[in-house]
């Protein structure tokens, strides 16, 4: 039998009406002939829940024991999907990640799955079973000890599954309908997109985009694994949704796919910096070290033989960064006059494949911001993305602005 993955998220299985809506998707599924593995998340809500009982009960708290807490919300859900199945007359089956087993590293609360052995969920479906619900979002390490996979896991969780059983393809069911060409609470004009392509879904998710997980779409486009995201409040149709798939596998796109954006970002210069080799490993060596995520750098042109060094991280790690330089500073690893922080800026950014082959989009870019009387403040490219840093109270307004100069809400 050919195999699907689906999966839902919390919203999806929010409750038992939920669950029981989810449950008949499935079972329509397995009546077209397919044998399923369904991979669920926690109950909305559940996993914030338990997270707060561990904080409450140890600040400084075993990482182990933290995994063995959050991970269990997926486990209720898992056993409810389970007998609902049941109780449907479809042969099912619940799975904790012990079980299959997914194999992980053994970093805790950031775990990265290393293997998922698929005899025993395949030697059940042979036995007669047709669904395998798996819970997402957790595994088990090489020590023995439960594992989770990080905030939005349970995404990854069904990519891997659909690659190590080559899946004809990976349902993810949320609370949206599908990727649009912007955030449709932004723009009335935001206009879902029919398909999409792995490099420009993995930039509009590392960009702001909350639609899939990053590390979700690195490992479906790694083993070209084809993701339909749809919503599990609608009617199903061949048609719902969004594909994202191989760039081959799309015959028309826009130059631009999409406009992302990051609302809490923040711009770091430090001023008076040596200009010397090795500078960039003394300040952004320590950085990393502190866990800082640094996104945006730009190096002033050099004077007398001192520069400017900006960088942009989240909002929430300034505190961390500010710490991390000035310890660096006065461990004599190097200098720097000033430490300028300005936590009130975003990150707006243009994504599409079709800007490989087409010049003037980032100009055009400019000149929108321009007529806007938006003034740019940092600047970073790829091939497919151009990224702007501006001052936060006009982050909707460029994202406006964006979509329409290239008009996104036109198809191909």
């Amino acid at each position: 039998m050919p195999i699907l993955v689906m999966k839902f998220g919390g919203t999806s299985v929010g409750s038992l009406d939920r669950i029981q809506r989810a449950a008949k998707r499935v079972g329509r599924e397995v009546a077209n002939g397919y044998d399923v593995i369904v991979i669920v998340s926690a109950m909305s809500g559940e996993t914030n829940k338990l997270v707060g009982y561990v904080e409450e009960t140890s600040p400084l708290f075993d990482a182990r024991e933290y995994d063995a807490v959050v991970s269990s919300g997926e486990n209720v859900t898992a056993g409810l999907m389970a007998m609902t199945l049941q109780e449907m007359d479809v042969p099912a089956r619940s799975w904790q990640g012990w079980q299959v087993p997914v194999k992980t590293t053994s970093a805790h609360a950031s775990a990265r799955i290393e293997e998922i052995p698929n005899e025993n969920i395949l030697a059940k479906f042979g036995e007669g079973m047709k669904v395998a619900v798996v819970a997402g979002f957790q595994g088990i390490s090489p020590e023995g000890r439960i594992t989770t996979l990080g905030r939005g896991g349970s995404d990854t969780t069904a990519v891997a599954f659909a690659a190590a059983f080559g899946a004809e393809r990976c349902d993810i069911y949320t609370d949206v309908d599908g990727v649009y060409t912007t955030d449709p609470r932004i723009t009335a004009k935001a206009r879902k997109l029919d398909r999409i392509a792995f490099e420009e879904m993995l930039e509009l998710a590392s960009l702001g985009a909350k639609v899939l997980q990053t590390r979700s779409v690195e490992l479906a486009m790694r083993y070209n694994v084809k993701l339909r995201v749809l919503s599990s409040f609608e009617e199903p149709s061949d048609e719902a949704g969004t594909l994202v798939c191989a760039e081959e596998d799309i015959v028309e796109s826009n130059v631009v796919a999409g406009v992302a954006y990051s609302r809490e970002e923040a711009k770091l210069t430090l001023t008076h910096v040596e200009d010397r080799p090795g500078i960039a490993a003394a300040i952004f060596g320590p950085l990393a070290d502190a866990g800082v995520n640094v996104d945006m750098i730009v190096q002033n042109i050099s004077d007398a033989g001192m520069t400017d060094m900006t960088f942009s991280c989240p909002v929430n790690e300034v505190k961390r960064a500010e710490k991390a330089l000035k310890d660096a500073r006065d461990a004599g690893e190097m200098g720097f006059a000033e430490l300028i922080a300005d936590t009130e800026v975003a990150k707006v950014s243009i994504v599409g494949i079709g800007m490989r082959s087409h010049a003037g989009v980032a100009a055009k870019m400019f000149k929108t911001l321009r007529d806007e009387g938006i003034n740019i403040k940092v600047i970073t490219t790829s091939e497919i993305k151009v990224s702007v840093l501006i001052d936060r109270k006009y982050m909707e307004l460029a994202v406006q602005a964006l979509h329409d100069a290239f008009e996104l809400d036109k198809a191909a």
